[in-house]
C-alpha cells in the first residue's frame, strides 16, 4: 500500500502527459475517514488484480488539499501507517472534468453513489458504486453497484479483497480497514446503533489474518481523540470540518458538526465576531452548530446552538426545533453569554444531524440543501462515520439474517464469492 500510494501521483501525470486511461476511486465531499480509506483501499485493490491493466489506478480525496489538516482523524491514522498527506492526491490537484472530456476518465465512488450537480458530467464516466447508504438513484449496466445497509463502507471494501486473491491484503491495507470500521461502528458497540453482523466479522477476520494489530480499545480510542482534536483549528476551521447547507429562496442555513463541548464552544475568545464573519464570508443568513459527545458506553450526549443576526430567523429555527415531533428532540435551554445564540442540551441524544435536516428545511420553507435544483431532488451525501450523523441503519431497512450473514462470512474466508455454489 505505501509504495502503491508513494507511486499514485507520478503514475497519474504519466499518464496524463501519455493521453492514458485513468481510473479513480473517489469518495465522497465530505472526505471523512471511511471515504479516504475505502477509496485507497479499493483503488490498491484493482491496481493490483486487474487483468493486463492499461489504466493508472489513483485514489483521489474528494477535497481540496487546504482542507485535508482538517481531516484530523485521516492524518493521523495515515501517519501512524506511514502514508505521508504529500503522496495522497486531492481533488483540487486532478482535472476530473478535462480528463472525461478527452475519453480518459473512469470513476468509481466509494461511500457515495449520487454525483453533486457541480460534477453532473462526470455521471456517464461511472464504472463502479460502492456504498453503505439507501439508494437514491438508480444506475443500470455497465455500472457494477454494491449497495449494502453496513455500518461502515470500509466493510465493504474488506469484503471485497478477501473475495480476492490471496495474498493482496497487506498489514497497511489491514490496519487502514481495521481502524476504519472500528471508528465508524463506535468500537462495534450496540448501543450507538451503528454496528451489523458484517461489520463484526470483517472486523474479526482482519485481527485473524494480522493478530499483530492493536487492541480494538486502543485504535478506537486514539481515532476518537484525533477525530476530536481541535487544537490550533480556528473557530472557521471547526465550524468548517464538518459543514451542511439548506436554503430556500430567502435564506441560507449552515449546520456544523462541532467536536469541542458545547459550553467551551461558546466561550472561545470572538466566538460572536467569528460566527458573523463565517457566515458573512459564505452568505449565511444562520448558522446551527450540533456537538456530541460519548460516556465510557458509548452512548451519545447531543447538544446544540442557533445563531443568527436575524432575530425573526433565529426565532423560527428555533421554535421548530423546541416544537419539533417527527422525532422530538426534547429541548432543553443552556445558559449563552451572547443574544444571538440560542443554546439547549437535546434530550433525545438517538436525534442526530440527518433527523434534525429536515426539522430545518421545514422551517425554511421545506426545500432541499443549496447548490441547485438538482440538489434539492437528490440531497448531497452524508458522511457516514462523522460522530454527529447516524447510520442508515437507523431507517426503515430489510432486517439481516444471520444464517445469511454466517453463510456469507464463510464463503468470504474460504475465498468463495457471495451466492456461488458451496
Amino acid at each position: 500500500m505505501e509504495r502503491f500510494v508513494a507511486g499514485s501521483r507520478a503514475a497519474l501525470q504519466d499518464h496524463v502527459r501519455q493521453q492514458r486511461e485513468i481510473h479513480v476511486v473517489m469518495g465522497n465531499e465530505a472526505c471523512d475517514l471511511d471515504s479516504t480509506v475505502s477509496a485507497l483501499a479499493l483503488a490498491y485493490f484493482l491496481a493490483q488484480t486487474a487483468p493486463a491493466p492499461k489504466a493508472a489506478f489513483v485514489p483521489v480525496l474528494n477535497i481540496p488539499r487546504a482542507d485535508l489538516a482538517l481531516r484530523t482523524e485521516t492524518t493521523f491514522l495515515l501517519r501512524e501507517r506511514g502514508i505521508p498527506a504529500a503522496a495522497l492526491v486531492c481533488r483540487d490537484e486532478i482535472d476530473l472534468g478535462r480528463l472525461h472530456h478527452a475519453g480518459l476518465l473512469s470513476l468509481t465512488l466509494v461511500d457515495h453513489h449520487v454525483l453533486p450537480g457541480a460534477d453532473a458530467a462526470l455521471e456517464e464516466a461511472v464504472v463502479e458504486v460502492v456504498d453503505h447508504r439507501p439508494l437514491e438513484r438508480h444506475r443500470g449496466a455497465p455500472c457494477r453497484v454494491t449497495m449494502e445497509p453496513v455500518g461502515s463502507c470500509a466493510t465493504l471494501v474488506t469484503e471485497r479483497i478477501l473475495q480476492g486473491p490471496p495474498g493482496v491484503l497487506d498489514a497497511t491495507t489491514a490496519a487502514l480497514l481495521h481502524g476504519t470500521i472500528l471508528l465508524d461502528c463506535i468500537n462495534l458497540s450496540p448501543a450507538a446503533g451503528k454496528v451489523t453482523p458484517r461489520d463484526v466479522a470483517c472486523v474479526s477476520l482482519l485481527e485473524e489474518r494480522f493478530p499483530e494489530l492493536p487492541a480494538r480499545d486502543a485504535v478506537f480510542g486514539a481515532l476518537q481523540a484525533a477525530k476530536f482534536d481541535v487544537t490550533g483549528l480556528t473557530t472557521e476551521q471547526m465550524l468548517r470540518k464538518d459543514l451542511k447547507v439548506i436554503s430556500n429562496d430567502e435564506a441560507v442555513v449552515g449546520i456544523s458538526g462541532v467536536f469541542e463541548d458545547l459550553e467551551t464552544f461558546l466561550l472561545r475568545p470572538g466566538l460572536l465576531q467569528d460566527l458573523e464573519t463565517f457566515c458573512q464570508a459564505r452568505g449565511y443568513a444562520g448558522l446551527v452548530a450540533m456537538t456530541v459527545s460519548f460516556n465510557e458506553r458509548h452512548e451519545p450526549t447531543r447538544k446544540l446552538a442557533v445563531y443568527s443576526a436575524r432575530e425573526p430567523l433565529r426565532s423560527t429555527l428555533c421554535q421548530a426545533l423546541e416544537e419539533a415531533t417527527a422525532p422530538p428532540l426534547l429541548l432543553r435551554p443552556l445558559p449563552s453569554p451572547w443574544p444571538c445564540v440560542a443554546a439547549y442540551a437535546q434530550g433525545n441524544a438517538v436525534a442526530a444531524r440527518k433527523k434534525v435536516l429536515p426539522i430545518l428545511r421545514a422551517a425554511l420553507g421545506g426545500l432541499g440543501a443549496a447548490g441547485g435544483p438538482e440538489e434539492e431532488v437528490v440531497p448531497p451525501p452524508t458522511p457516514m462515520n462523522s460522530l454527529v450523523e447516524e447510520c442508515p441503519l437507523a431507517q426503515a431497512v430489510p432486517p439481516l439474517c444471520p444464517q445469511d450473514v454466517l453463510e456469507r462470512v464463510s464463503r468470504i474466508a474460504v475465498g468463495q464469492p457471495p451466492g456461488s455454489p458451496k
